[in-house]
């Protein structure tokens, strides 16, 4: 009942969007901007254009929402077009490695300062890493492994199968265990963070 009852909020905010009401068009960016920001920063990590993607993103919203047919909801289809502004800026150009504070499971980085330093340092390892992969393997592995959505979920935000999604989410994991291997700072990081690099289904 109650995602019934979100399903027709959401339809009765874009049609009051799409009447140019300028109070519903706030009201769409403030409940999805949070989401929309987490996305970005989960998939590019932290940096200078960040401003830019959130904004680049909200106006291909806005210029969409007249094709908005309710098939999903409407975060869902929000979290596609924050997705694809991401992998078109990575397509782009080459994103320099950026930092991206991803907290650490065991709670230790909160109380030490020396745990803190080693997860900056983590975190920037990670997306150093990252910054080597072909985006599609970038993005699917970013809102798998890094924003925990499940694979169907990705596959509908990357607009790929299942099976494709699956495969570029392994082949990444696959490249952080090789560079884990020699870099004891990413082994460290991915052990607390957890990303589940050992459910390769």
């Amino acid at each position: 009942m109650a995602e019934r009852a979100a399903y027709l909020a959401d339809l009765m905010l874009v049609d009051r969007c799409l009447e140019g009401e300028t109070s519903a068009a706030r009201e769409l960016f403030r409940s999805q901007q949070g989401r929309v920001q987490a996305t970005l920063y989960r998939v590019l990590g932290s940096n200078s254009d960040m401003d830019d993607l959130l904004q680049d993103t909200f106006i291909q919203v806005f210029k969409s929402l007249g094709s908005f047919r309710g098939e999903a909801k409407l975060s869902t289809w929000i979290d596609r077009i924050a997705v694809r502004v991401a992998y078109r800026y990575l397509k782009k150009k080459k994103s320099r490695p950026v930092m991206f504070e991803l907290g650490v499971d065991d709670g230790r980085a909160a109380d030490d300062p020396h745990q803190q330093a080693a997860a900056r340092a983590g975190v920037r390892r990670l997306y150093e890493v990252l910054a080597e992969m072909t985006p599609a393997a970038r993005v699917a592995f970013a809102l798998h492994e890094i924003e925990g959505r499940p694979l169907a979920d990705v596959a509908m935000c990357v607009g790929a199968s299942v099976t494709a999604t699956k495969l570029r989410v392994w082949r990444a994991r696959r490249a952080l265990m090789k560079k884990a291997q020699s870099d004891p700072i990413l082994a460290d990081f991915l052990g607390d963070v957890r990303l589940g690099v050992e459910e390769v289904a």
